[in-house]
């Protein structure tokens, strides 16, 4: 069976196979968030006792080592697999995200599951490329924005679901279990990939260096810039949304998994309306979503003292966030010329950019004394300086088509 021959029924489940390889990925890209007081606290005991602040932040360079993870891995491997049939390589993928985790769950000091989460990055990226490739071709022509948006919407729901199960397990019997359920999700997920996705020839013809050519055009790394800079104003946020809620809100541990659920709602909401905006008017799209994710950062820095108001806060900052994904994967794609695969791969290097780099910086004016409010803040510049990038992009976009009429 082909791509071109799928039923309607079949092609839903094959969307639903990969959806659950990106519900696993969601999960274990941002279960870390909710339960960095958990981590620090096992595996930095000596740091822990002495700075609770200082441990939280050096725990948060496990999600920095992720997101490079899927920085290095997103271009080498959609690149080297081009050639290869995309429906065995997402199998290998989901097989290769099983092993980093469960490396993840039996590593015994920070620096071997430090390790262990750069592998477990590596094949992010490629996962989500090919996976929204696949989705199109499926859904057929006039749905790419749609389709990336289905193929995102497992890590939407995985934060509504997964993330605050995941920390829930987390802080119940050890942080260790949450990434066990990521394990058995990639084994699902593998079989299902392996049962309902069609056959789909890669091209033999395609090579590494081919498709490596695409970092040679200007316009795709301005749009990296915008995913990176962009989206580190959300993860500068949502790094540490368990200490902003239990040191800041006051609320109680068990308070966390509910901000967690909140984001994630806000994030399925916001995933689905920026699949349609992206599909209508693509510019004005970009724009848009990361204006309102600057005002959406400042939101949750002046609601941050209350419990409920920070949860109503995280749910629009969670929704806004998402509004940009499938607009700015679309992007790439538009500006790659003929490296469609390797260009939705590299959103997603383009999102973690942004991952390690607001994690990073986050912990940063946290260790300097600033307050867990303070990422709010520095999130707000992160946003405007997304605003400035795709305006820049779009300007040089407009300049040079007189030259090609």
């Amino acid at each position: 069976m082909t791509p071109s021959t799928t039923s309607r029924g079949a092609a839903m489940w094959a969307l639903l196979s990969l959806a659950i390889g990106s519900f696993g990925i969601g999960m274990t890209e941002f279960v870390s968030m909710g339960l960095l007081p958990d981590i620090a606290q096992d595996l930095l005991a000596d740091a822990w006792a002495s700075s609770q602040e200082a441990a939280i932040a050096q725990a948060g360079l496990l999600i920095s080592v992720y997101a490079l993870g899927v920085v290095i891995g997103a271009p080498l491997i959609a690149g080297y697999a081009a050639r290869f049939p995309r429906h065995r390589v997402l199998i290998v993928l989901a097989a290769s995200l099983l092993v980093g985790n469960l490396l993840t769950v039996v590593a015994p000091t920070f620096e071997t599951v430090a390790v262990a989460r750069l592998i477990a990055g590596l094949p992010h990226g490629a996962y989500f490329g090919i996976a929204a490739v696949v989705a199109a071709e499926l859904l057929g022509p006039g749905n790419r924005a749609r389709g990336v948006a289905i193929v995102m919407s497992g890590l939407t729901v995985a934060n509504v679901v997964g993330v605050p199960l995941g920390t829930w397990l987390g802080q119940l019997a050890g942080w260790r279990v949450a990434y066990g359920v990521v394990v058995g999700l990639f084994a699902l997920a593998a079989l299902m990939i392996a049962l309902t996705v069609p056959a789909m020839p890669g091209d033999g013809a395609r090579s590494l260096r081919h498709e490596l050519g695409v970092f040679r055009i200007g316009q795709v790394w301005l749009a990296l810039g915008v995913g990176a800079i962009g989206f580190g104003s959300f993860f500068a946020i949502y790094s540490y949304i368990s200490p902003l809620m239990t040191e800041v809100a006051g609320a109680p541990e068990w308070a966390v998994p509910i901000a967690l659920v909140a984001t994630g709602l806000g994030m399925t909401v916001g995933n689905l309306v920026g699949g349609v905006a992206a599909d209508r008017n693509l510019p004005r799209a970009l724009v848009a979503a990361f204006v309102l994710l600057a005002v959406g950062s400042a939101v949750v820095g002046v609601a941050s003292h209350i419990p409920a108001t920070l949860v109503a806060a995280m749910f629009l900052f969670g929704a806004i966030s998402a509004l940009a994904g499938p607009a700015v994967q679309t992007r790439l794609m538009d500006v790659s010329e003929d490296r469609p695969t390797i260009a939705s791969a590299l959103n997603h290097s383009g999102m973690n950019i942004g991952n390690s780099l607001g994690a990073a910086l986050g912990g940063g004016v946290i260790a300097l004394g600033w307050g867990y409010v303070a990422p709010a803040w520095l999130g707000v510049v992160l946003a405007v300086l997304g605003v400035g990038l795709v305006l820049a992009s779009l300007a040089l976009e407009r300049r040079r088509a007189p030259a090609l009429v």
